[in-house]
């Protein structure tokens, strides 16, 4: 049986967006299919900064395979055993966080595909598959094809290290995370700053260069989405559960309360 197509790479490489939404507070399954039919392209299924643990993790992405989403898990560190036990439990990619060098980008992205692309163990059959009986090597190959290894740049050290990261085989995207990169530039929530369009600049240049694809998170308000989707961005974090509740939570109190004073 073929691999579950990954569809957020496959939006990529049509050049098109691959729309993803962070999940913090939600744990249930059934949030796989809220997200496909709400129109995203891929779950960020966050396990750094979120209580959630792997086994949620992994029931949602089983979920997100079943119905065409891409699973997509954060993981807290670079140690190889956090990616390949996502993997080996529905996620079809990854997201490392603060990558500031070369070195550490081909580490993770090894972590991620089986021999020859990578150093990644082979822990038996597997749901990407669909649990398919078919030769091991052809569960490797089919399932590298369609794992999606993304790096976050957080850091000057890593955009002025974008090219050579970009270089790295077996790295598909760079994905900035604008809130950490201004904390670690001093401009902490300073989205206009120009420091901030420069490291966009540079890491698209590379991404263009090198065959990858950018990504963007931590910035949501339509202006900025614009902006560096208008740049070139195209794997776009677009927001999270919790910022979505919240929002549609208090435009919903605010509209039953304006009708407080109608009241007989």
């Amino acid at each position: 049986m073929p691999a579950v197509v990954n569809h957020a790479k496959r939006q990529l490489r049509e050049g098109k967006l691959a729309i993803g939404v962070g999940l913090r507070q939600a744990r249930t399954v059934d949030t796989a299919q809220l997200f496909k039919t709400a129109g995203f392209d891929w779950l960020f299924i966050d396990c750094e900064h979120g209580s959630m643990n792997l086994d949620s993790a992994a029931q949602i992405s089983a979920a997100a395979l079943a119905v065409g989403i891409t699973p997509v898990v954060r993981v807290p560190g670079l140690e190889h055993h956090h990616a390949s036990r996502a993997l080996d439990n529905g996620a079809q990619g990854i997201v490392f966080p603060h990558i500031d060098t070369p070195e550490q980008a081909k580490r993770v992205a090894d972590h991620c595909r089986f021999p020859p692309a990578g150093r990644r163990s082979m822990g038996g059959a597997l749901q990407q598959t669909g649990f398919a009986p078919q030769p091991v090597g052809e569960t490797a190959k089919q399932v590298n094809e369609e794992t999606l290894v993304v790096v976050m740049i957080e850091s000057p050290q890593g955009v002025e290290n974008a090219d050579a990261i970009a270089a790295v085989p077996g790295v598909d995207a760079l994905l900035i995370g604008t809130n950490d990169l201004c904390f670690e530039m001093g401009i902490p929530g300073k989205f206009d700053d120009p420091r901030v369009a420069h490291a966009y600049t540079k890491v698209i240049a590379a991404c263009k260069k090198h065959g990858k694809h950018p990504g963007m998170g931590g910035m949501y308000s339509p202006e900025l989405l614009e902006r560096h989707i208008g740049m070139g961005a195209r794997l776009i974090l677009s927001g999270s559960d919790f910022a979505l509740l919240m929002q549609a939570g208090g435009a919903r109190a605010a509209l039953v309360r304006g009708f407080e004073g109608r009241a007989r």
